[in-house]
Parts: C-alpha cells; sequence; structure tokens
C-alpha cells in the first residue's frame, strides 16, 4: 500500500513539476509563426532572415518557405526584419504575425541603382580585397552563439537518419587563426541501420562541417594564397540585400587544373567589400579524385563517387560588423559494391542557422558537452517523442518530409 501512495505522491509531484515548466515556459516567451512567399508569384522564399529589432534573436524560413520565432515576452511588442538576396527588406510588428501569418517580399529594383554603380575592373582583385579587410568588417573579438544544427541522410528518397541539435559556438574573431569550438546543449537522433552500410556512416559530418563553409574563417578550404590564382573570376549582374548594393562575382577553376575545385557565386557588400553570401559545389567530374576527399578509406570491393557537393553561406550584420549566421550543405554519394546488382545512392544534408548570439559567455545558457571536430551526434531517439522537446530554443521550422519523419518515429517510440 506504501509503494502505491509513494508512487502517486511522485506521479503528482512529477506532474506539477512539468505544469510548472510548462507555465514558465508559456510566461517567458511566445511563438509566432509564418510563410514567407514572393509577392508577384506567391512562391515560397527558402532561407530568408527574420531578426528580432534590438536584440540577437534570428532564425531562417525553411524550403517551404515556413519559419517559427521564440521571442521573450519582453520583446513581443519589438518588430521583425526579413531579408532576402535580391528583394527588399521589410519590418513589421512582431504582433501583427497573430492575425497575417503571410508576410510578402518584393523584388527589388536594382536596374535603378545600378546607374550610378562603378564597377571594378578586376573580380579577383575585389575578391582579395574582400579578404585583406575582413579585419574591418567582421567581428574582431569572440562572440558566444546559440546555434540549431540538423542533418537527414536519405537512401534514395527514404529516410534513414535524422540528427537535430542545439549547440552553443565559441566563435572566435576573424582576425584569428583560432579554431572555433563547439558544445552540446541538447539533441536528438535515429538512424535506421538496415538502411546504412558502414560507408554511408562515414559520411555523417557533424556539427563542425556547418561552420568550415564560413569561406571568411576558413579560407583555407577554398579561397587559399596557393588556390586563389587557380581560379577565374567573372562578374555577374548586380543585386541587392537588407537595401544595399551588392556585387555578384561568379567564380570557376581554371581549364588548366584537373584536380577537383569550386565553382559557385560570391555576393560582395558595394560600399564595404564585405561578403555577404556564398553558394558553390565541388566540380565532382573527376569521380576518383572528388571521392578521395570524402571517404579515405574503404574496401576494395567497393567504389564511391560524389554525384553533387553543394555548399551555402550567409553572414548577418549587426552595428556594421558581419558575422555567420547560416550554412547549408548538400552532399550526394554513389556506392558500387562489386558483387552487388545495384548501386546505393546516399544524399546527406546538413544545416545550422545561428539564432542568437552574446559577446559575454556568463550570459550563455548551460553547457553539457564540447565536441571535437570530427564529432557525430550519438544516437538518441527519446527526444521525438516529446512535443516540447526543444523548449524557449529557436530552431529551422521543419519542412514536411521532415515533419513526416518526426511523426514516424514518435510512433515507433510508443510502440517499443
Amino acid at each position: 500500500m506504501n509503494q502505491i501512495v509513494n508512487k502517486s505522491i511522485k506521479l503528482t509531484t512529477t506532474l506539477l513539476i512539468l505544469m510548472s515548466c510548462l507555465f514558465t515556459y508559456a510566461q517567458n516567451t511566445q511563438e509566432f509563426k509564418g510563410r514567407i512567399l514572393d509577392k508577384n508569384t506567391n512562391k515560397p522564399l527558402a532561407l530568408a532572415d527574420l531578426t528580432v529589432t534590438k536584440s540577437n534573436i534570428s532564425t531562417v524560413s525553411n524550403s517551404e518557405g515556413e519559419f517559427s520565432l521564440k521571442v521573450p515576452e519582453n520583446l513581443i511588442n519589438n518588430s521583425a526584419v526579413v531579408s532576402y538576396l535580391g528583394y527588399q527588406k521589410l519590418e513589421f510588428k512582431l504582433l501583427d504575425l497573430k492575425t497575417n501569418m503571410t508576410i510578402y517580399l518584393e523584388q527589388a529594383p536594382t536596374v535603378l541603382a545600378e546607374i550610378d554603380l562603378v564597377t571594378p575592373q578586376d573580380a579577383a582583385e575585389l575578391v582579395k580585397k574582400t579578404f585583406a579587410l575582413k579585419g574591418d568588417n567582421y567581428f574582431n573579438e569572440t562572440i558566444f552563439m546559440t546555434g540549431f544544427y540538423r542533418e537527414t541522410i536519405k537512401k534514395r528518397n527514404r529516410n534513414a537518419s535524422l540528427s537535430e541539435a542545439v549547440v552553443t559556438i565559441k566563435k572566435q574573431s576573424y582576425t584569428t587563426n583560432k579554431s572555433d569550438d563547439i558544445t552540446l546543449i541538447k539533441a536528438r537522433k535515429n538512424t535506421n541501420y538496415a538502411r546504412l552500410d558502414t560507408l554511408a556512416l562515414k559520411l555523417q559530418g557533424g556539427p563542425f562541417s556547418s561552420l568550415y563553409t564560413d569561406v571568411i574563417k576558413y579560407p583555407k578550404f577554398i579561397f587559399s594564397n596557393n588556390t586563389m590564382a587557380n581560379y577565374d573570376f567573372t562578374f555577374g549582374r548586380t543585386t541587392q540585400i537588407d537595401n544595399k548594393l551588392v556585387y555578384v562575382v561568379n567564380f570557376i577553376q581554371k581549364k588548366t587544373i584537373s584536380s577537383p575545385m569550386y565553382y559557385g557565386t560570391l555576393y560582395i557588400d558595394v560600399k564595404t567589400s564585405a561578403l555577404t553570401s556564398a553558394s558553390y559545389n565541388l566540380n565532382v567530374e573527376n569521380r576518383e579524385e572528388a571521392g578521395k576527399l570524402f571517404v579515405r578509406k574503404k574496401p576494395l570491393t567497393a567504389t564511391v563517387y560524389p554525384t553533387e557537393a553543394s555548399y551555402r553561406v550567409n553572414y548577418r550584420t549587426k552595428d556594421g560588423k558581419w558575422y555567420f549566421g547560416y550554412s547549408n550543405i548538400i552532399l550526394t554519394f554513389k556506392v558500387n559494391w562489386k558483387n552487388r546488382w545495384f548501386n546505393s545512392k546516399y544524399t546527406l544534408q546538413s544545416e545550422m542557422a545561428i539564432t542568437d548570439w552574446e559577446i559575454n559567455e556568463n550570459t550563455v545558457k548551460t553547457k553539457t558537452q564540447k565536441l571535437r571536430p570530427n564529432s557525430i551526434l550519438q544516437n538518441k531517439a527519446s527526444g521525438f517523442s516529446d512535443p516540447d522537446f526543444w523548449g524557449a530554443y529557436n530552431i529551422i521550422e521543419p519542412e514536411k518530409s521532415i515533419e513526416n519523419a518526426i511523426n514516424k518515429i514518435s510512433k515507433q517510440l510508443k510502440k517499443e
């Protein structure tokens, strides 16, 4: 009888604590949801930046233009700013999202602005200037960021692995050679090992892979002093972001270079020569050499090569200084086994969005586990059964395919 009473007391206490936590969460933050569309075409605008004014709180829209934004109660009367490359910046009251959850952006009329624009003669020299001025244009002190990381692996079109995490990033000054640090706050991961062979598991990148897309902080991966001369740089048509003119610089490896290098586009602020964003791809025409960049060791009976390796990095600005804000990586591989009729195709996609940052380390929320650069997240599926797992942390709103995957994992956990 005493055991039953004790269990009842424990259950009641647990429920009271849970209700208290939920009440505190509801009291302290409000969540706003919405969708960002092109005003003329109704096309969803993926990876649009949303930032709460008078704060460092931010998020990005997903591939379907949808977003969620959790804001402390003391900031709900603030405005939010939405910016997107090639579109006019839009500012609106957060509380307006209570009645109208659709945000329309208008394309920026850059043609008029280009009349007074004098384009530099040499695109390569502009790129060199961008890197030379990183001490002036980017944060030159250590800042402590909160970020959300998501990684998915698909075998053909079927989900095989889903990892999500909230992390703290010790982002070192852009003027130092010190590498960034990542500390895990909370995470969840589910992997269907029946769909992944050992080679596919080796392709997992982990949160550090997202940071390495920051070409200003880590130029050695793409634009080192030794490799800059191996590219041809040309100007594209000027565009806008945040109502500021942006040079468009395209680059591709010289035809005389046979080893795999990159091609893509740099978006450089006209006034300051700061890199505002970059999208680039690895040249995967040479399958064997491209494959060596990703898989160092493999069975002799397997051939592994990438068919796509695309990268994107976006920067944000605060008080005239730019900083890393978002990155996205898509890697597609084919694995051919000697004695099998069919090959395996895997697509790994990872992204990281910075959702808040502080200069004072003491204001950073509790940390639990420091990650190594080669760390991958460990399997921990239980978090998928908790609809409030992330609490007050901002995340990238999951698109429908990820929502479906989360629902399937949750149902499976309930059966177990």
